[in-house]
């Protein structure tokens, strides 16, 4: 052994003490789309496997595709604090308004009475629940919650089993279709600010908004063809009846239940207000309305239940932010590396400009679940690229919206949740959730394109 020692050189002694110095970003660096390959890989594995937060496979897979890419230690960390603060300077002060807004509506049964007015114009369980989902998501900032608010709502409408788990598929699916399109919601409002080019948002909903609803229709239709016995109209309670949140007026007339409203009505208001007389940008609009909206449901909530619903509202937007905080760090990173224009290049040698952003966002809805996650990290690397001047905003904003619809399966959290409640096995929720999602996804992708080939 010695002599085997004694045969080496000097150089070759240097070169080998070389290697074992090398910095780790050297050793292990890769070809960024082998990175991202192995990195999304990782994320997908993690997320099935110990279904931890979202926010620590984020960023473990945050260090991991910094580190394989040829970024060092300090500039992979640096990069992760960078996305961190960045995502949750936009969404921090909009999602802790919206779970509160959510938290005080839920202790105080308002959610039922918003139901119950619904209810009075409607006359279709599955309409009602696609609907409550669909309206239901925007201020609260968050399809999953509006879907666990509504749970309890729906089971007391319909107590056969099978029937009211497709009330309950329906609300879950009408909430990611609004989540999905409708500005301002958390998967909308990092798409528009990359790519909207001072459009006014006004302007963006007044597609969106027609284009989601219909979606939805499209949605209803489908379950109205799978499940034909379930378009059973609703009977109008009686006017004394105060089941299910239904209160009744003076003389037994029932009245609209304004203080349920409150928030959605302070929220419109207030946008007018921010444009015409603040002049504010749209990045102060959003948090003001929201502001608004928070403020003027915690002034009405009787102070029996304000500082239960403050506390638990902030618990849950803690859990949301941080999870949104590190798509941000993951998106930053990846931008960061290089990777975006790199991918890019090849990508658009491949296949046409208008399927590389849907691509992209299904691709990165398939690996971590989150369709927040994956608006806010398709921005970060398109943002700048070819694609942005070559594609209207609009149809860009509905094609990436439209991807990020298309594989709701197992990585996606909602997914579980819409298995526990229902209580149904894989391969329905697969036909009754992941299915009609990707439909709606494939309905705003074809929208998308004709957009951008015959309107823009």
């Amino acid at each position: 052994m010695l002599g085997q020692m004694n045969d080496y050189s000097p150089s070759q002694w240097q070169m080998d003490i070389h290697i074992l110095f090398l910095p780790l970003d050297k050793i292990l660096s890769v070809d960024p789309l082998i990175a991202f390959g192995i990195t999304i890989a990782l994320i997908t594995i993690v997320s099935i496997w110990y279904r931890i937060s979202p926010f620590f496979t984020l960023i473990g897979g945050a260090l991991l595709f910094g580190l394989l890419s040829g970024m060092s230690p300090d500039e992979t960390i640096q990069g992760i604090i960078a996305g961190l603060g960045k995502v949750f300077s936009a969404f921090g002060i909009i999602i802790l308004c919206g779970a509160v807004i959510a938290k005080l509506l839920q202790e105080q049964h308002q959610t039922e009475e918003i139901v119950a007015d619904i209810r009075r114009y409607v006359k279709n369980l599955p309409v009602i629940a696609g609907l409550a989902g669909y309206l239901l998501s925007i201020p609260i900032t968050c399809c999953i919650t509006a879907y666990i608010m509504l749970n309890p709502i729906l089971n007391s409408l319909e107590k056969d089993i099978a029937k009211r788990n497709v009330l309950l598929y329906l609300a879950a699916v009408g909430g990611i279709i609004s989540y999905a399109l409708v500005y301002p919601t958390p998967v909308v409002i990092p798409l528009y600010d990359a790519f909207s080019g001072g459009m006014s948002p006004l302007l963006f909903d007044a597609i969106s908004i027609p284009l989601s609803l219909l979606v939805l229709g499209g949605v209803l239709l489908y379950f109205r063809f799978v499940h034909p016995d379930v378009t059973i109209p609703v009977q109008t309670p009686s006017a004394t009846s105060d089941q299910e949140g239904i209160v009744t007026g003076t003389m037994g007339v029932q009245r609209i239940h304004w203080r349920a409203w409150s928030p959605f009505i302070a929220i419109l208001v207030s946008i007018p207000i921010g444009l015409q007389f603040l002049q504010l940008s749209q990045t102060s609009m959003i948090n003001f309305i929201m502001l608004v909206g928070a403020g003027t449901t915690i002034a009405l909530a009787p102070s029996s239940v304000r500082a239960l619903g403050l506390s638990q509202g902030a618990k849950h937007a803690g859990l949301i932010i941080f999870d949104i905080c590190g798509a941000g760090a993951l998106g930053f990173v990846i931008v960061k590396s290089g990777f975006a224009q790199l991918a890019l290049d090849q990508l658009t040698l491949l296949i046409p400009m208008i399927f590389v952003p849907f691509l992209l966002a299904a691709l990165i809805e398939t690996a971590q679940g989150s369709r927040v996650v994956t608006a806010v990290i398709t921005a970060q690397i398109l943002a700048g690229s070819a694609v942005v001047s070559t594609i209207h905003p609009i149809p860009l904003i509905l094609l990436i919206s439209a991807g990020s619809c298309m594989v709701s399966y197992v990585t996606d959290p909602f997914f579980w949740l819409v298995q526990r409640t229902t209580g149904d096995e894989i391969r329905t929720v697969v036909k009754e959730y992941t299915l009609p999602v990707a439909l709606a996804g494939v309905g705003i992708f074809l929208v998308a394109f004709v957009m951008e080939y015959l309107v823009y």
